[in-house]
């Protein structure tokens, strides 16, 4: 106590009026009463206590400064709860990259040898086909839904909210929470997190379109706010409510150069309890962005209709598949529907076959990731840097 008295006496001395700051402090366990109480002392406020990282985050004058803060015994990170933009669109130019036709998308899977029983080229195409948009086509997903479409599996969308009320979301809606204003519905004020959710869980009705796993159950999880842009804290929030409500899945397709300890810790312990998390590598053309770099997270790289990696395409040595990411056809708010292209894209291709996955029997997020890297084949030309162990068979997967 006479540390955390001294640190106090010298940073009140400092100024007597500032701005705040909002920073995470990670602490000891065992320390955290008196890390509170610090903290309070230092003219602070604790905003924001979690439940699976030893952390909180606090309001702190302006003129505290981070070494100040570890003299505070127990403290064993700060980090800034920064308020950065999460997703980024692709390059405009991957826009216009044109769709496949259905019959080039059932030639591309069948020229891989791997399955049977597909239409051949010209053939009649069943309406229901229709609504199934490429990406979905490549990784094969129908074949999956006499074994499973992944019914009871709970996958949360930890994005910007989920338009609940389009025709295609509403039958696989339950519910979800909002990080960003705790007392607001989780509501897509932006559009991304609709999107996203359409490719994982939109329903088969023979119109719009069709996710990977059209039977999940939905779950809005609102970590980003209208501009795209949310903090740390929230991100973290929204992992901790999928643990806390025992999610089988999470889709992050969101990303950053940089993470913190309270995230690492929140991401190990998702995995610790049986969370398959997936994230976009991103969209920067560089190394793997976080959360994807973790090692608990099922990182995803972003192809397109050639089976070419988008340039766009983050890449690296965590990378665990790559899936359809440019002009990918989904659910967009207010009811419509778009092509949009980005990791953000591809990570939610790999959601639904995660809950294929689920519903076919892999228990565990590393059953899930060995299941998904043991159902994919390398695409000619790409490196395991560019596409971990290649693109997804659904068919594979389940049988």
């Amino acid at each position: 106590m006479k540390k955390i008295t001294m640190a106090v006496s010298i940073i009140l001395a400092a100024a007597t009026a500032a701005q705040a700051a909002q920073k995470i402090i990670v602490y000891d366990q065992a320390f955290k009463p008196g890390v509170k109480a610090a903290i309070k002392w230092l003219g602070g406020t604790v905003v924001r206590e979690f439940k699976y990282a030893t952390a909180v985050v606090a309001d702190l004058p302006d003129h505290v400064k981070d070494a100040s803060i570890y003299t505070v015994e127990g403290v064993k990170d700060v980090a800034d709860d920064t308020y950065r933009r999460w997703i980024e669109a692709a390059p405009a130019a991957m826009q216009s990259v044109p769709l496949p036709s259905m019959d080039r998308a059932l030639r591309t899977i069948r020229e891989s040898g791997n399955l049977p029983g597909l239409p051949e080229p010209g053939a009649e195409i069943d309406p229901a086909a229709k609504e199934i948009p490429w990406g979905v086509t490549r990784v094969n997903a129908a074949a999956a839904w006499d074994y499973t479409a992944g019914q009871g599996i709970k996958v949360a969308v930890i994005d910007t909210g989920i338009d609940y009320t389009h025709p295609d979301l509403a039958p696989n809606y339950k519910g979800g929470y909002n990080a960003v204003d705790p007392a607001a519905m989780p509501l897509d004020d932006q559009g991304h997190g609709t999107h996203v959710a359409g490719t994982i869980g939109a329903v088969r009705d023979s119109k719009g379109v069709a996710g990977v796993a059209p039977s999940v159950d939905l779950y809005a999880v609102k970590v980003l706010d209208k501009n795209g842009s949310g903090q740390y804290s929230w991100i973290i929030a929204g992992i901790e409510w999928a643990i806390e409500h025992r999610m089988n899945v999470i889709n992050m397709s969101l990303g950053g150069g940089e993470g913190n300890e309270a995230l690492r810790q929140v991401m190990v312990k998702a995995g610790e309890t049986g969370v398959t998390v997936v994230c976009a590598a991103g969209n920067d053309a560089g190394p793997v962005n976080y959360p994807a770099k973790y090692p608990q997270a099922i990182a995803v790289s972003a192809s397109d209709s050639s089976d070419k990696i988008a340039p766009f395409s983050s890449r690296g040595p965590e990378l665990a598949v790559i899936a359809p990411g440019v002009k990918i056809y989904s659910t967009l708010k207010g009811g419509g529907y778009g092509a949009l292209s980005g990791t953000s894209m591809a990570s939610p291709h790999v959601a639904g076959l995660a809950a294929l996955a689920i519903g076919a029997g892999a228990r565990g997020p590393e059953q899930v990731r060995a299941a998904l890297k043991g159902a994919a084949s390398a695409l000619p030309g790409l490196t395991a840097g560019e596409q971990g162990a290649g693109l997804v068979d659904a068919f594979l997967l389940v049988r």
